[in-house]
């Protein structure tokens, strides 16, 4: 029998989950009452999504602003330059608190127009018309708030980032803006980088340009202080805000929890689910211009079924080429017989023109997100069921 319905997607409602809480068995018993309550029969390769803040809570991955005072007093000893930080209050401001509580003097470096992710410091069209060159000119604060004004708030959170971050900082700060991050050893050689995605190259170029400490934020907390939480890869990158004092941090041992999840879910259903954690999606909005991957990743552990990208064919493409000539009746019969006998890898090839190259988990991720929303949905499971067929599936 035809199927007639594809990808189907639905947030899963759980009760709320606390710190030291069996997230395995939450995770299962709220899916087997969801499954209940509309009718809904598992299948094979369905996949089941769990945020990565709600693992997080439930392994009380928090750490304090005083664990960050500690680890920063610890790995930095005079002025600390802090490189292309994000403008969050959800992602930064409690680490700047910690940072703030170290007592060193520090030296903002915001890249300008907009940050990695893509929130605006100024509006470029003002930019533009001042005749300051974005990819040569340096910028003190001074400069910037008598071109662009006293208040320069977000389009979205209407928060002035430059003014709140100094004022986290108690004014023991000095802020600069510049493109070239090598802008920041004009100020000080002990360096912290706070971009997520570039934060590798940075590195490399700060250390080669002289810099004496490079860290980044996947440095700070990557082990525990004095038995709070910690995350060895990533640090204090992908954490969110808990409290003005308190952070929760990217989750640990991921693989771990996916796979008893799964284990759990096979035996209950005896199908063949794959489970993943998820968090920010990869996307950029087209009005506000930001990119929501504020997270190291979008998937911090997954099972071993969802690896790789998909190899798909693009319909559109085959059907405007080798099917045009065709009636609708063997037009798709002749599409069903060339997806069942499409090559395993479809690389490079004319016939996946138009698809979109990423990960299986990325795209995955990315529609677990906008499903469960950032706000009071209460849906921080999702189950998606269909990803994996296609149009010649029966």
């Amino acid at each position: 029998m035809q199927r007639y319905i594809g990808t189907v997607v639905r947030g899963i409602r759980t009760p709320i989950v606390k710190s030291g809480d069996n997230l395995v068995d939450i995770v299962v018993d709220s899916l087997e009452k969801a499954l209940e309550s509309e009718n809904i029969k598992m299948r094979d390769k369905d996949v089941v999504a769990i945020t990565e803040s709600l693992v997080a809570r439930a392994q009380n991955n928090y750490c304090s602003t005083d664990d960050i005072a500690k680890d920063i007093n610890d790995k930095f000893s005079t002025e600390i330059g802090i490189v292309f930080p994000i403008l969050s209050r959800n992602r930064f401001s409690t680490i700047l608190r910690g940072i703030a509580k170290s007592g060193k003097k520090v030296h903002i470096l915001f890249s300008y127009p907009s940050d990695e992710v893509g929130n605006s410091l100024m509006d470029p069209n003002l930019l533009y018309e001042t005749k300051i060159n974005p990819y040569t000119d340096v910028l003190e604060e001074k400069e910037y708030r008598e071109i662009f004004g006293e208040e320069v708030k977000h389009e979205f959170t209407g928060i002035d980032y430059v003014r709140l971050y100094r004022e986290i900082l108690n004014d023991n700060c000095e802020i600069h803006f510049s493109n070239d991050p090598k802008t920041i050893l004009n100020y000080t050689d002990e360096i912290l980088i706070g971009s997520t995605h570039t934060r590798f190259n940075l590195k490399r170029m700060l250390k080669d340009s002289g810099g004496k400490v490079v860290l980044g934020l996947d440095d700070i907390l990557n082990h525990s202080i004095d038995g709070s939480g910690y995350n060895e890869e990533f640090g204090l990158l992908g954490s969110n805000f808990a409290s003005e004092t308190r952070l929760k941090l990217f989750p640990r041992d991921g693989e771990t929890f996916v796979n008893e999840v799964q284990k759990k879910l096979i035996e209950k259903y005896n199908k063949e689910i794959e489970v993943m954690i998820y968090g920010d999606g990869a996307f950029k909005d087209p009005i506000g211009k930001i990119w929501e991957l504020a997270d190291p990743v979008v998937s911090p552990a997954h099972t071993k079924g969802l690896a790789g990208t998909p190899n798909e064919l693009k319909i559109k493409y085959i059907a405007d080429t080798d099917l045009k000539d065709m009636d609708t009746e063997h037009a798709t019969a002749a599409m069903k017989e060339k997806i069942s006998h499409k090559n395993a890898n479809l690389v490079g090839t004319d016939e996946t023109l138009g698809t979109t190259p990423r990960r299986i988990t990325d795209l995955l991720g990315s529609l677990c997100d906008l499903t469960s929303g950032s706000g009071d949905k209460g849906t921080p499971v999702v189950l998606i069921q269909g990803y994996f067929d296609n149009f010649a599936t029966e």
